[in-house]
């Protein structure tokens, strides 16, 4: 986990206060961070960037952010990890490039050089929030993956847009509207979290995941960001080519599918394992990781006095069962307790989901040991893992038995209503 920030504005500012306000807005995020930090600055264009590196993929200097596209053009900060990189770091090789180092930084550079941002950013697999300014076109571009698992803030009033991983950097921009988004606080008391693109200030936005946002005057309003992926293209796309195999040919391919998405996630230069919870999607993640590693996974798992809260006892039968090397910490009520005063600095904005609580914890607990720790975490939503899901097909099936003129009369109402209300 690393940690942008910068600002991007009008009107003259001299080279050594930008280069101030961008180190401060980076170092409000030193936790995500702690391994190296950077500042890039051109007062002529308006434009600052600052980095804190959490280092996971080559740990030299190479690995250095900001950092330059070979040509000068480009210069990014990059939050997160293109898992393909290794792929696609050998088919620019093909085509002529070079590399000084081995991270996934430098491949994101040389392939915007190559294919030009959207075209090469459809092609990441990952998880990412990236910043890259264009030199030679003066335009600010600010990405985020397709899920959104990597957040990216954007504040804009006054001539100024300033952006960061978390909105601690914004407050410390060359300034901050602290005004609260009404419609955002709806949101929150219905969904439980503040739900993108609103953010709780009225002035900052969260970039919407799988869209890119490209910004050429701060002192326009922000214009619309264009998706390169949504869940919609995807549906679309599965529906026009559907697997035609049978049943056992399905769960072939699934398996494939899922060894090779743990083994990409498995590449870093640092001490990597996993959070184990003994349930379904993380134990399945942690059997595919210990099948390609040479050595017993390293796994976590925390445990609670309240027996309706404690997994423990599976996590352990899992762990002995796939021989990891597993650690389980225990704990009571205090212990959760202790972490609630600390949530509002965590966040930032509201967030009334319970699990951050233990999921603090673990993470806690891992690294200790781990910079990096595999997670079940998206297994219910890809899978149908909830209730509701269960749910969703009995009220189907009960609707199914309804006059066709009832169900028609039914639909058309429901679809009157905006999927976003």
């Amino acid at each position: 986990m690393c940690g942008l920030a910068g600002f991007f504005c009008t009107g003259n500012h001299r080279p050594d206060e930008m280069r101030v306000i961008a180190s401060r807005m980076a170092d409000a995020i030193v936790h995500r961070g702690p391994d190296d930090s950077g500042v890039w600055v051109d007062s002529g264009a308006g434009i600052a960037l600052g980095f804190r590196r959490l280092a996971i993929v080559d740990l030299s200097a190479q690995g250095h952010q900001p950092m330059r596209s070979s040509s000068g053009r480009y210069i990014i900060i990059f939050n997160g990890e293109v898992y393909n990189h290794q792929r696609l770091r050998r088919e620019l090789e093909s085509s002529g490039c070079s590399f000084r180092g081995h991270s996934d930084t430098e491949v994101i550079l040389a392939a915007f050089e190559e294919w030009g941002i959207e075209p090469a950013v459809r092609r990441f697999i990952g998880m990412f929030a990236i910043v890259v300014w264009d030199i030679s076109r003066r335009e600010l571009s600010l990405m985020r993956d397709r899920l959104g698992i990597k957040p990216l803030f954007v504040y804009n009033r006054g001539g100024l847009v300033s952006f960061g991983s978390e909105l601690k950097p914004l407050f410390l921009g060359p300034e901050f509207d602290r005004t609260l988004d009404t419609s955002a606080l709806t949101s929150y008391l219905r969904y439980l979290y503040v739900p993108a693109p609103q953010s709780i200030f009225r002035h900052v936005v969260k970039l919407r995941p799988g869209h890119i946002l490209t910004i050429a005057d701060p002192s326009k309003p922000l214009p619309a960001s264009s998706p390169f992926w949504s869940a919609e293209m995807a549906s679309r796309e599965g529906q026009e080519t559907q697997f035609s195999g049978s049943d056992r040919d399905a769960i072939t391919e699934l398996e494939t599918l899922l060894t090779d998405a743990v083994h990409l996630r498995m590449q870093a230069d640092v001490p990597l394992g996993a959070l184990l919870s003994g349930g379904i999607d993380s134990s399945t993640v942690v059997a595919l990781m210990q099948a390609s590693a040479d050595r017993p996974v390293k796994t976590f798992t925390i445990g609670f006095d309240q027996q309706e809260f404690d997994e423990a006892e599976h996590a352990r039968a899992v762990a002995r069962h796939l021989g990891t090397d597993h650690t389980e910490l225990h704990l009571n009520g205090g212990d959760a307790l202790a972490v609630i005063p600390r949530l509002a600095e965590m966040f930032d904005e509201p967030l009334a989901d319970p699990s951050q609580i233990p999921t603090f914890l673990v993470c806690e607990l891992a690294r200790r040991e781990v910079t990096v720790a595999l997670t079940g975490d998206g297994g219910d939503e890809l899978f149908g893992g909830y209730n509701r899901y269960i749910e969703g097909e009995r009220l189907i099936a009960g609707f199914a038995r309804w006059p066709s003129l009832l169900r028609r009369f039914s639909a058309s109402g429901l679809t009157s209503v905006s999927p976003r209300t």
